[in-house]
């Protein structure tokens, strides 16, 4: 593609189809309980609905990039708005628990296609002097979908029920798919390129037989069949591991992981996530099931989360181009921290504003982190390959999220069947305490690994002093 007078205008279509993916995973969450009063689904059971989602998506996101260089960026961008508008006519009509699992998986591919060619698209239509603020406006509208779907699907769920958040994206998509039809330029001629079949396939396998083993086996065990998951999964991340070393086109680069600031930089983005959506699970259950609001209440005091987030992260990425990223990214995991650590204490009765401040405070923490983390990881890699560094964050960050929501499902349906063996009438509640204990816990590697990443060494092991460097 070559630079483009209606760049602008082409940006806005493909935006409008990269929206609707977040909102999507964050429209859903506030209305888990709603569906799995639906179903007569158990609330471990039901985080089933996100991760088949994001499971899809974390597989998905490296592969459509090269599947977009083998066959034009225009023809997989529109079938992927095709994909996601028609599977969530699919999922609003779903007649049973299951089927809704299967779609929404199925609905991931839509929304993974949109996600990661969006990137390249813009890349190639704008020009090097424009091309970074196109790509802040790509990630904005990621941020903006993660704040709109809490409060638009509380409002949706509470007046028209949980399926008309599937139907929302239907009007959207037709619109989507029109405007991106006349305004996206023809494929020009396309450059071969291996697709990784393989890497992708052990990928997906890894990670559905490790989420299987640790949303089932608390349930049933943990010296049940379902270990054997654990192995299963622990041999296909091990072959997954040799074949990306050997094959001639990689879904990951190996390599990357030697650089020491961007392997804790990936692996701190990787376990915020995993405690946002720890959170993010288990707090519509405690305000709906705990509390008695309305999917609406519950869905608007959520939205102070991505609302500070979306507010901070600018505000950090430009002190980061300052003074650095790791001073900005240790302050915001030490104060996602203390917010997660202060979840435990909600009472069986508290004040909105209580759960307000709270998620504020790991809002405020998430936004201070992220913008100065991916500035890091993206500075981590070299020019040639920041498609590769883009790519493996973003699925880094979906990782993170199918963990969360499966540590989630885990450890509360390991504590309620506890709690409940020992017949105490707060079991629902109790076990959603351990849940928030568990983001706290996890928060706290993060902030081990900023300070390890604050302290940089050398290949012989050696602290390198940060003169003149911006602790950059």
């Amino acid at each position: 593609m070559e630079e483009r007078t209606d760049r602008w205008r082409i940006l806005f279509a493909l935006l409008l189809g990269v929206i609707m993916g977040p909102i999507d995973a964050s429209i859903v969450n506030i209305n888990l309980p709603l569906i799995a009063e639906s179903f007569s689904v158990p609330a471990y059971r039901i985080a089933w609905v996100s991760i088949s989602y994001l499971l899809m998506l974390s597989t998905l996101l490296l592969p459509f990039g090269r599947l977009g260089d083998m066959f034009g960026f225009k023809k997989i961008y529109l079938s992927g708005v095709l994909i996601f508008t028609f599977l969530s006519l699919i999922c609003a009509l779903s007649p049973s628990f299951l089927f809704l699992v299967i779609s929404r998986g199925l609905q991931a591919i839509g929304a993974g296609i949109t996600m990661s060619l969006a990137p390249a698209i813009i890349t190639a239509i704008f020009p090097a002097r424009e091309r970074g603020r196109a790509l802040g406006f790509n990630a904005l509208s990621v941020a903006l979908g993660l704040a709109i779907g809490p409060s638009l699907g509380g409002f949706l769920g509470s007046l028209f029920g949980w399926r008309s958040i599937f139907l929302v994206n239907i009007p959207i998509g037709i619109l989507t798919f029109a405007l991106n039809l006349k305004l996206l330029p023809k494929d020009g001629g396309k450059r071969e390129t291996e697709f990784d079949f393989l890497g992708a396939s052990l990928s997906f396998a890894s990670l559905l037989s490790f989420l299987l083993f640790i949303t089932e086996a608390p349930k049933f065990g943990f010296i049940s069949p379902f270990l054997l998951l654990l192995f299963l999964s622990l041999l296909l991340i091990y072959a997954l591991i040799k074949w990306e070393g050997i094959t001639t086109a990689p879904l990951i680069d190996l390599s990357l992981f030697r650089n020491r600031v961007f392997s804790l930089a990936l692996s701190s983005a990787f376990l915020n996530y995993l405690t946002q959506y720890i959170l993010i699970l288990s707090l519509p259950f405690y305000l709906q099931r705990i509390l008695h609001y309305s999917a609406k209440d519950a869905g608007a005091v959520m939205t102070a989360f991505p609302l500070t987030t979306l507010f901070i992260a600018p505000f950090a990425g430009w002190i980061s181009d300052r003074i650095g990223h790791r001073l900005p990214a240790l302050l915001g995991l030490s104060l996602c921290t203390l917010s997660a650590f202060l979840f435990p204490f909600l009472a069986p009765n508290e004040e909105k504003i209580s759960i307000i401040w709270r998620l504020s405070l790991y809002g405020f923490g998430t936004g201070l982190f992220q913008s100065p983390n991916n500035s890091a990881v993206m500075g981590a890699v070299g020019r040639e390959r920041l498609g590769i560094g883009g790519g493996m964050l973003a699925t880094v960050r979906n990782m993170g999220m199918v963990f969360g929501l499966g540590t989630a499902s885990a450890v509360i349906s390991w504590r309620l069947k506890i709690y409940s063996l020992l017949k105490l009438e707060n079991a629902f509640f109790l076990s959603l305490k351990d849940a928030f204990l568990s983001a706290g816990l996890i928060s706290s590697l993060t902030v081990i690994l900023a300070i390890a990443n604050f302290f940089p060494i050398d290949k012989r092991g050696n602290l390198v002093k940060m003169i003149n460097s911006k602790g950059r």
